[in-house]
């Protein structure tokens, strides 16, 4: 080989991410002098006087430069900060802090901010100053001797096309429920790979209780997730059934599917309000069965709440899997306590559905890539297949695997690694096929009911498109990726309304995340670090195609499945600033350093969620919704004591409330009090007493029950909430 030339060394040192490294050889006779004078101890003269100084000056003779000087016991300098990385965190927290909501408020700021804040934290990578530990676990090479049942697959074929036949008519049956789960246990036993060398669940059962004594150890660690689980659930049932207040009219399209469940109407896809998903109705349905809540907000809740919960083990494993439990325990806890995946979780509506099989789909799919485990492709086919029986949006999830599985092989990887991801992928959608089974043939009879609600937000299907269709996806698509810092949109019912997506901490991290993300890919070329990137956009874009309706972009439930990738990558940013503290400073301060840091980071970030939740949301969801359950216990006090529920009405009037929510409060769920001005004179022939609710604008509603009812007993309700006052109008008996 020939010797390199100075050009060489010097692009050499400009380019280090290429992996070239070229040393200057020591002169000749250079390397023995150097060894001669460690040998003897030589050292600066102001430093001989002890052997601490010793060490110290070796450490900074050291030719590496990726080594920081280490700190005497004891003693904290400035020189041993890691402060390239403490720079481009501060700098991104005063950037996010500049982006808050406020009279003055201005992008321009927090962008420039935001930009020397990448440009520090390059600076620590390049140095070797940024040494978080949160990278990818290498893959394996050992690739699978696979055994098939053939018999198995045959079954489940034939009895998946006998579900496929009798699922017609959009019904579950005790029948063709039974074929189908029959069809999918089959599958399942046909494609699963034994573990010859695992012990059977039998025989560790019977080891178990063969134990005279059990002893049970728990560690530090443990005590910390309880602690962090502790955290998140308070943060996600507190005060559960007053924020938010009120319900909406989706909740009452929910709540009449729910009771359709309930009175043997088992629809595969209920097609009230354009069309809907099953999962949440037979979940709720369960709820009020099992737990006696009735047709109620609070039945709707706990079961959007259980889901939002059950998503955070799954986010807890990515992060095991991605980088380390440190990670995992970062991403679990702020994914916990932040305020996007809290409210859409307390709204009572499908929202929460989407991230809930968007996590474990990829989990299970990324560690059968990463270890080639022929087994976890089928769960990842199975948590697709179900998901999409969730909530609309997750119809993106197969394209997300898709783009997964091609960078996967894009990417070099072990011997047999491609061809094991090929197999499993072959499993993955077979098994989602057959999850997906009923809806599948739902879809076959009904596409177009079936894509409805899609292509109204796509396509031109219930409006033109307002202006070039190029134009509206690139600006929707700068306004999702920017919602994390600046402008979560204007849908109130999920959302504190133009605030950014996460707090300030949480956006700060995120950013700085992608940033680390986007340099690893460049120097590691590592696959999952650009899949993550692309990701978080990819996840989006329900809300993002929403072409024809662009002011309905950000939404953040059509793009909750993101909510998995981001607090992942925010997991890795906050691992990496910690991990540098306490690497670099060293010792019982490093540790202590990267404690106070951690705690104050969250401590901050719980703070801002908490008001952003239970005061800011609260608030503004109390003042845009009307008080139906106001209305409902008005009718129902009325209806126990000088009335009946039959001959109290609410007099309709454009833009006010849902009367079908006033008779579910009132406790009679089918019940609709809408009542007509042209209407009223036929009320006159029920001689009971009778009670009218009427908006305080609505002169010409009052004016015609006076007519009708001269005795009449007007009185108003006065609201907590300014503006939502209203007339109650009880006419005595007999008039």
């Amino acid at each position: 080989m020939e010797e390199p030339s100075v050009l060489d060394y010097l692009k050499a040192k400009l380019t280090p991410w290429r992996g070239q490294k070229i040393e200057i050889p020591p002169a000749e006779g250079e390397g023995e002098t150097a060894s001669h004078r460690e040998a003897e101890g030589s050292i600066a003269p102001e430093m001989a006087a002890s052997s601490e100084g010793a060490a110290l000056s070796a450490q900074l003779s050291s030719p590496s430069t990726n080594t920081l000087a280490k700190p005497l016991p004891g003693v904290i300098t400035w020189a041993i900060l890691p402060w390239r990385s403490l720079l481009a965190v501060i700098l991104a927290i005063i950037a996010q802090l500049s982006l808050q909501p406020g009279p003055e408020r201005a992008w321009q700021p927090g962008v420039i901010l935001y930009i020397f804040a990448g440009v520090s934290l390059a600076w620590a990578y390049l140095r070797g100053e940024w040494v978080g530990k949160g990278d990818t676990l290498s893959a394996t090479n050992q690739q699978q001797s696979l055994v098939f049942r053939p018999v198995a697959l045959l079954i489940s074929l034939a009895l998946a096309a006998l579900a496929f036949l009798v699922f017609g008519g959009n019904r579950f049956t005790s029948f063709n429920v039974t074929m189908w789960v029959l069809a999918l246990a089959a599958l399942i036993w046909g494609m699963w790979q034994r573990d010859r060398m695992a012990t059977s669940w039998w025989a560790r059962l019977r080891s178990a209780f063969a134990v005279p004594e059990v002893r049970v150890r728990i560690s530090r660690w443990s005590l910390l997730l309880l602690a962090a689980a502790a955290l998140v659930i308070f943060f996600r049932v507190y005060r559960i059934a007053q924020v938010p207040p009120e319900m909406v009219s989706d909740h009452a399209e929910k709540l009449l599917d729910i009771w359709d469940v309930l009175h043997g109407g088992t629809s595969i896809f209920f097609i009230r309000n354009t069309g809907r998903e099953a999962i949440q109705m037979y979940l709720t349905a369960a709820i009020i069965r099992v737990l006696g809540t009735g047709f109620s907000f609070i039945s709707l809740k706990i079961g959007t709440v259980l889901a939002g919960l059950l998503t955070l083990p799954y986010i807890y494993l990515l992060g095991k899997e991605f980088g380390n439990r440190r990670v995992a325990l970062y991403a679990m806890l702020f994914a916990g306590i932040a305020y996007w995946p809290n409210v859409i979780s307390r709204v009572g509506l499908r929202f929460p559905l989407y991230p809930l099989f968007v996590a474990p789909a990829l989990y299970y799919l990324l560690r059968g890539l990463r270890s080639a485990r022929f087994n976890d492709f089928i769960l990842a086919g199975l948590a697709l297949g179900f998901g999409l029986h969730g909530y609309t949006p997750i119809r993106i999830l197969p394209f997300v695997i898709v783009v997964a599985i091609g960078l996967y092989l894009l990417h070099h990887q072990p011997k047999g690694g491609k061809f094991v991801a090929v197999q499993g992928s072959i499993a993955l959608v077979f098994a989602a096929i057959l999850a997906f089974l009923p809806l599948l043939r739902y879809t076959v009879d009904n596409p177009g009911v079936f894509s409805y609600r899609s292509f109204t937000r796509l396509g031109t299907a219930e409006q033109p498109l307002p202006g070039p269709a190029g134009q509206i996806f690139l600006s929707n698509l700068w306004r999702a990726v920017t919602m994390f810092a600046w402008d979560d949109g204007e849908i109130w019912v999920h959302s504190v309304i133009h605030h950014p997506a996460l707090d300030v901490v949480s956006a700060a991290l995120f950013y700085l995340g992608a940033a680390l993300l986007v340099m690893r890919y460049v120097r590691r070329r590592d696959w999952l670090d650009l899949f993550w990137l692309s990701s978080v956009p990819m996840l989006m874009l329900p809300s993002i195609l929403s072409l024809a309706f662009p002011a309905e972009n950000p939404a953040l439930n059509r793009m909750s499945g993101a909510i998995v990738p981001v607090f992942l990558i925010l997991g890795i940013a906050l691992d990496g600033l910690l991990e540098t503290i306490r690497s670099q400073v060293g010792g019982r301060w490093g540790n202590a350093l990267a404690w106070c840091a951690g705690l104050v980071l969250l401590f901050w970030a719980s703070l801002q969620n908490y008001d952003l939740v239970f005061n800011q949301y609260q608030d503004y969801y109390r003042r845009a919704s009307w008080n139906t359950s106001d209305m409902g216990r008005v009718i129902r006090d009325f209806a126990d004591s000088v009335g009946s529920s039959e001959t109290a009405w609410v007099l309709a009037y454009p833009y006010w409330v849902d009367t079908r929510l006033v008779g579910i409060n009132a406790g009679i769920p089918t019940k609709d009090y809408a009542i007509s001005l042209e209407a009223l004179p036929e009320t006159r022939a029920d001689p009971r007493a009778k009670l009218f609710l009427v908006k305080p604008e609505d002169s010409a509603g009052l004016e015609a029950l006076h007519q009708l009812y001269p005795q009449e007993v007007l009185q108003k309700y006065t609201s907590q909430v300014e503006g939502h006052d209203f007339w109650m109008v009880f006419v005595p008996p007999n008039q």
